[in-house]
């Protein structure tokens, strides 16, 4: 059993056998069975922050969105600005619906004008699809790709030696891509990751994930390479302030209240709930997502209540214990006029525990986007 679900009805990542053999821990992430843990949360964290860690994220899901104007129908349906990157790109952006509020965050790669794939989270990738399959126009041909492709992750400060290892490319800008061959196998070389350090994602075909692993682990020997799991992914994004889909955006939660209002092309005539999002941007967010530090031991977790002056002001979305800094840190929605410095109490167990509202990220790093 993984969280209370049998593991007959969980899909397993084309890498299972592997995180077996390894000793995984196992938990379900949108209805995938997942590694959570191998030697460690905090062990795994830290050989991101100091080594490289490898990550297999083959739950994410994957659509392709083809045929003559691709890119233009999908750019009329997410809320940024498609024009503002060139192929071989990727982008960053949101599918709302038309309250304006986020069925999924999700990463669009950009080929050409008429061949785009998109990553949107494990769970909302059926959602996601039938939005935009239902909308296309003809022509526009939208399909479901989540068991055609594994996903990796290689992030840390040794991930370009490790890449240079396998013989692949290292040199491309942040949120750009190439094809290249890890020995016989075409892979993607993306220059994404939800760590903080710099890294790569690599994708591959479904059926090749095993080799492609293999030869990762086998590279990566020399820089002390950990395999890791979704539970230190969850500690490490969480120290940079990333957002978590379900707990920081959602229907509920819109994105200019989860602080990704950046993600939307204001400027572009049409996109997905764009009418109640920039009367939404008008009138202000009643409530928006802030960073907390604990002043002393505690640890905040979601849905735990955040007081002001003594009173309910807010509610935590995410919370952790960092690693990093060792101490509690979270994500909490509060009004717009609790500014930084201020002091609150999160109730923990029906204590008052002091902390600090802060600016994310709440560790500094020599950042993915270099």
């Amino acid at each position: 059993m993984v969280s209370g679900v049998s593991d007959a009805e969980l899909a397993r990542s084309p890498l299972h056998a592997r995180h077996e053999a390894l000793g995984a821990k196992f938990a379900e992430f949108g209805g995938w069975s997942m590694p959570l843990q191998y030697s460690g949360v905090v062990d795994e964290h830290t050989a991101v922050r100091e080594r490289v860690g490898l990550f297999d994220v083959s739950h994410l899901g994957k659509a392709s969105v083809t045929g003559r104007g691709a890119r233009e129908f999908v750019n009329s349906c997410l809320t940024n600005d498609l024009a503002k990157i060139e192929p071989g790109r990727a982008q960053y952006t949101l599918c709302c619906d038309d309250a304006g509020g986020v069925v999924d965050d999700l990463i669009v790669y950009l080929r050409s004008d008429d061949d785009l794939l998109l990553v949107p989270n494990a769970a909302n990738n059926a959602e996601v699809v039938r939005r935009l399959a239902e909308a296309a126009p003809a022509g526009v041909d939208v399909r479901d790709r989540h068991r055609d492709y594994a996903v990796f992750a290689v992030q840390g400060p040794r991930s370009e030696a490790v890449m240079a290892t396998l013989g692949l490319p290292t040199e491309h800008p942040y949120m750009s891509f190439v094809d290249a061959r890890l020995e016989d196998v075409p892979v993607t070389v993306c220059r994404t990751g939800y760590t903080g350090e710099r890294g790569y994602e690599l994708l591959a075909a479904w059926d090749d994930a095993e080799r492609v692993w293999d030869a990762v682990m086998r590279a990566g020997a020399a820089e002390d390479i950990a395999p890791c799991g979704l539970g230190a992914r969850d500690t490490l994004r969480t120290e940079m302030g990333y957002p978590l889909h379900g707990q920081d955006l959602s229907r509920d939660i819109g994105p200019l209240q989860g602080r990704s209002g950046w993600a939307i092309g204001w400027s572009k005539p049409q996109f997905w709930g764009r009418a109640a999002l920039l009367a939404e941007k008008e009138a202000g967010p009643k409530r928006r997502l802030r960073g907390l530090k604990a002043v002393g031991r505690g640890i905040p977790r979601p849905g735990m209540t955040v007081n002001v002056d003594g009173s309910p002001a807010g509610t935590v979305t995410s919370g952790t214990f960092s690693p990093t800094l060792r101490q509690g840190i979270g994500l909490a929605l509060l009004p717009p006029e609790v500014a930084d410095g201020t002091e609150v109490e999160v109730d923990i167990r029906g204590r008052g525990e002091r902390f600090e509202v802060v600016r994310p990220p709440f560790v500094q790093t020599r950042s993915s986007s270099s």
